[in-house]
């Protein structure tokens, strides 16, 4: 009986153990469905969905505080994904939050117009954006989200919104156009 005794207390020393050890390896950092939905999104750090970027508003989406519907940079195809991922019913994009593009685009700034204000500066989310204090700015293209939060702070005016130029990674080939749709046909009465 005592030898049944010793073997159970040290099963259960070893399986306590193993388990603590278990908790140790295996733990997990933050909150996987929030990782989840934050790598669907698209990472403009616009603040357009009313927070202040894209992880905040996923950490929302996870807590059930707010809907999948207020990205517009992510758009239609972002908000299937995310319904797709939550198993919820797709609904459309809220139009108070802005509309989305189909077209990428990308600001440019007049460089003879700036005056060197540093407010479009301290408006970029993702520094895109530089220039020093009463010297013309300029923006880093590559960086650049298209989120145009810089626009409404410059004084002068000298923002611009342009269309992203397609490079080699975003380029989508046209429809290709049927053979058969080229070839006038004539049809010949018959007497």
């Amino acid at each position: 009986m005592l030898m049944a005794i010793l073997i159970m207390v040290g099963l259960a020393v070893f399986f306590g153990a193993l388990l603590g050890y278990a908790s140790l390896r295996f733990k997990v950092e933050g909150d996987p469905i929030t990782d989840q939905i934050d790598q669907l999104l698209p990472q403009t750090q616009c603040g357009q969905c009313s927070y202040p970027g894209c992880r905040p508003y996923a950490d929302a989406i996870a807590k059930g505080e707010v809907g999948i519907n207020q990205c517009p940079p992510g758009g239609e195809s972002t908000i299937q994904a995310l319904a797709d991922l939550l198993d919820v019913e797709v609904i459309p994009l809220n139009e108070e939050m802005g509309e989305h593009l189909d077209e990428p685009t990308v600001v440019i700034i007049r460089e003879e117009t700036c005056i060197g204000c540093t407010l479009c500066i301290q408006a970029c989310p993702v520094d895109a954006i530089v220039g020093a204090a009463k010297l013309m700015h300029t923006v880093i293209t590559s960086e650049c989200t298209g989120c145009n939060l810089c626009l409404p702070p410059c004084p002068v005016d000298c923002i611009d919104i342009i269309p992203l130029k397609q490079r080699i990674d975003t380029w989508v080939a046209p429809e290709p156009v049927s053979a058969l749709t080229k070839i006038p046909v004539r049809v010949e009465a018959k007497s």
